[in-house]
């Protein structure tokens, strides 16, 4: 068997590109949540093409380049504000001890770096999102612009629909229009920007990049798929959970939102992530039938 598992839920309590946000944006909170409930009626109800769970990352990064954010700035603000769970810094090297162990996260790679560095896990064995912002310089115009819709985005009603909808046939007027006008600011208007290749060129491991990131992990550990151990929280684990339970392997929801707890065969609600280790031990010992029996 071998362990995959997300980092911000089951790891760390932090959720980093929100922090980084209310950081460094004025109601970089607000900003913050809108962008993300766009993100996932994208990626869970129109499940437009192209798009993925977990993309808010790429959305915000031209954003916290106007407000001034570098590599250093946000490498040093994960550091600081790192939040282990109760137990992560013995969960991670206990079952590392007794099985092959990945973490898969849709975080930025600064902060999967700051989470090594305080557990001493290997980045080796970590899937994250590269971002380099020093790499795009975007004129002083663009900057202001940037800044403008963020005040806008942040002042918005935040998109709500019923459950079960599957398209923008069901949403309000109001809704609808707000979401227009995020696709014209996205994929029109930042697009022609030089900001805009963050959108291009940034790939937030989340949804199917998670799952592709399982496979590659079996591939280097000679695994076959009924071995994986996945433990997510979120929809951006949706495809990965998936791809353990069809497989035969073990998918936990650990502390999960509705969409890990509906893609996930179990479910775990703790206030320690010592849980996982000893789940980690019983499916080292017994595989799935081991947790069916538990």
């Amino acid at each position: 068997m071998q362990l995959n598992i997300d980092c911000e839920g089951p790891i760390t309590q932090n959720d980093n590109a929100f922090e980084l946000c209310e950081e460094f944006i004025p109601d970089g909170g607000d900003f913050f949540a809108r962008v993300s409930r766009y993100d996932d009626f994208l990626a869970d109800v129109e499940q437009r093409p192209g798009y993925k769970a977990g993309d808010t990352l790429k959305l915000v990064l031209p954003f916290l380049k106007a407000y001034g954010v570098t590599n250093q700035l946000m490498e040093e603000f994960s550091r600081r504000t790192l939040v282990l769970l109760p137990g992560a810094e013995r969960m991670l090297p206990k079952v590392a001890s007794f099985m092959p162990s990945f973490i898969i996260s849709t975080s930025y790679g600064p902060y999967l770096e700051a989470l090594c560095r305080c557990t001493g896990f290997s980045m080796e064995q970590v899937y994250c999102t590269d971002v380099d912002l020093d790499s795009i310089m975007p004129s002083g115009t663009e900057l202001e612009i940037l800044k403008g819709w963020c005040g806008e985005i942040a002042a918005m009603p935040l998109l709500a629909w019923t459950e079960g909808i599957r398209g923008r046939e069901g949403l309000s007027g109001r809704d609808r229009e707000v979401l227009e006008r995020l696709d014209r600011i996205f994929w029109q208007e930042l697009a022609q920007m030089e900001a805009g290749r963050f959108l291009k060129e940034v790939n937030p491991i989340g949804g199917t990049e998670k799952a592709r990131c399982v496979e590659d992990s079996l591939r280097r550990t000679g695994n076959g798929p009924d071995s994986v151990f996945y433990v997510g929280d979120s929809i951006t684990d949706v495809q990965a959970l998936a791809l353990a339970r069809r497989a035969g392997g073990v998918s936990l929801s650990f502390n999960g939102n509705s969409y890990a707890v509906r893609e996930a065969e179990f479910a775990c609600v703790s206030g320690t992530t010592l849980v996982i280790a000893t789940l980690a031990q019983i499916v080292e010992e017994g595989g799935r039938d081991a947790m069916l029996e538990l």
